[in-house]
């Protein structure tokens, strides 16, 4: 039986706690070490017998892993600090601020032979794992549709960084759909973007409609925003964060030319016959199947341990796969700002997203 693996969490604010608390009633990892650098968070957490210390060096010396949960200007610093010492890394996403200093995480962790992942944890639901051979069903995929509208409470922006450029839903959500995607349909080489302020009257959007085109000929859409209140999106259609009222409702329709798709319940709509499928003809309904509500921060944490002992995983989001979704991420941003498409390749090294 492989030991527990010797893990370090670096960040105790809100994800961080998150990670420490499925870390602490996880039987595959040790939780030898939590870095936070604010010494009145720190004695609080040490008070409550977690082992604090103030920085990486701190750490012990069987620290085998780490899982980076700073602020996201830190997350290219703390990982190359981990990388250094020769540990495995999971860092919280976006993977870095920047697409230049992302990508140079990805040369480094290759280098140096090291793990390295970018914590989509959505990957790790069940239905999004099944959700792939699902779609296999549907034939030559022609597109996708979704809606993520979720009214996030006015005094949210009581805080004067939420009001800044950059902390609006493409930046701060548009990520975690991106990955998914990518992970469920394939990479997307271009994106246009229309940014609307009306709601708010924000220095921010408050929506953002979308239009993607994938590597595999597919095209998409998705409109977002938080000043709608709707039960679509990824959160209230999965019940995946206590924080968010559930609704169970799907938010993404996938439709090819044998079938449909609806995400995440994955209902599926197919053929009725062996004759051509035409719009003449009912499609016939296949069931929502059953699948056990899990933590996915758990069970990425699982599979993290495993791939840091040597195992094998192709769920978890890879360096590169953060780094790609990061990159689309921005070029939604730089579209958005120059009112034109922008295409892989096309984002400056250094855009941020502002």
């Amino acid at each position: 039986m492989t030991r527990p693996l010797p893990l370090t969490i670096i960040g105790a604010g809100s994800i961080g706690q998150r990670h420490i608390g499925v870390a602490q009633t996880c039987a595959a990892v040790d939780l030898v070490a939590v870095v936070e650098p604010n010494e009145a968070l720190r004695s609080t957490l040490a008070q409550q017998g977690l082992p604090m210390v103030a920085n990486i060096d701190d750490a012990p010396n069987s620290t085998r892993a780490a899982i980076i949960a700073t602020p996201t200007p830190d997350h290219a610093q703390s990982t190359l600090r981990c990388f250094d010492k020769g540990w495995a890394v999971l860092v919280e996403k976006p993977t870095a601020h920047t697409l230049e200093a992302a990508n140079d995480l990805v040369r480094q962790a290759d280098t140096k032979g090291l793990a390295f992942f970018t914590g989509h944890h959505r990957r790790c639901h069940p239905f999004t794992i099944a959700a792939r051979e699902e779609l296999a069903k549907l034939g030559d995929l022609v597109g996708v549709q979704g809606l993520w509208s979720l009214r996030k409470h006015t005094s949210y922006y009581d805080v004067p960084w939420r009001r800044q450029p950059g902390a609006g839903p493409l930046m701060t959500n548009l990520s975690h759909e991106v990955d998914l995607l990518h992970f469920l349909v394939g990479e997307i080489i271009e994106v246009t973007t229309l940014l609307s302020s009306a709601r708010r009257n924000l220095p921010i959007e408050d929506t953002a409609a979308l239009a993607f085109r994938f590597a595999n000929g597919a095209l998409g859409s998705m409109l977002m925003s938080d000043a709608g209140a709707s039960p679509w999106s990824f959160e209230s259609g999965s019940y995946e964060n206590p924080a968010i009222a559930g609704s169970g409702e799907d938010y993404l329709r996938f439709t090819g030319t044998d079938g449909a798709l609806a995400f995440p319940s994955l209902t599926r709509w197919g053929r009725s016959d062996e004759a051509e499928i035409e719009w003449s003809k009912p499609l016939l309904r296949h069931d929502t199947p059953t699948f056990a509500r899990v933590d996915p921060i758990h069970e990425q944490l699982i599979r993290f341990a495993r791939v840091a002992q040597g195992g094998q995983d192709d769920v978890l989001c890879t360096g590169t796969q953060g780094a790609r979704a990061l990159e689309i991420t921005l070029a939604a941003a730089l579209s958005g700002r120059d009112g034109r498409p922008v295409r892989q390749g096309q984002v400056p090294g250094q855009f941020t997203g502002v």
